[in-house]
């Protein structure tokens, strides 16, 4: 059994209601077990055997749509994978306010044409880095008063992305640890 954090986008915001209780529901009938939610963003932390994990999002995703009415994407990584983006902040340390610092999760490794052609001048003083399946965001006035939004990095880097404050990603890190 390995351990995952499953990151759904959009929940409990604009209407969109998804009860955690129900959604930890949900994992357990698609077969995950120690399944624990934090806060009502979305946050899942789950165990599932490793011939199945593969195969899990896509079933919560189906399940989750038949239960709800809507469809949420749901980007997955692994405790590792976690882990390693939690170590490859590349703010974390340069006297950054932790309060302005955010992981945006991609669904897929953008090509390296897209990232290239990101402007990092669209949302002064705002900053970003792109590492992997990870962007790394600096926003000092505030994630609601960035340009640097979920629709400008999924145009851009043709993928989907979830995004979670540096507090939440610290957490789930916990979780997955144990």
């Amino acid at each position: 059994m390995a351990s995952y954090v499953a990151l759904f986008r959009g929940l409990n915001v604009g209407g969109r209601v998804a009860p955690m209780t129900e959604l930890r529901a949900l994992f357990e009938v698609a077969g995950a077990t120690n399944v624990k939610s934090y806060i009502q963003s979305g946050n899942v932390v789950y165990t599932a055997p490793a011939r199945s994990a593969a195969k899990l999002p896509a079933r919560i995703e189906a399940l989750f749509s038949r239960r709800f009415g809507f469809e949420s994407v749901v980007v997955v990584r692994s405790a590792e994978e976690f882990q390693a983006a939690i170590a490859a902040n590349p703010f974390v340390g340069r006297e950054a306010n932790l309060a302005a610092l955010h992981v945006m999760f991609l669904a897929h490794v953008p090509a390296a044409n897209a990232v290239a052609a990101l402007d990092p001048m669209r949302s002064p003083p705002d900053t970003y880095v792109v590492r992997g399946r990870e962007v790394y965001l600096n926003l000092p006035n505030g994630a609601g008063n960035s340009k640097l939004s979920n629709a400008y990095f999924d145009a851009k880097l043709r993928t989907t992305s979830t995004i979670r404050n540096w507090n939440t990603v610290l957490k789930l890190g916990e979780l997955l640890a144990g």
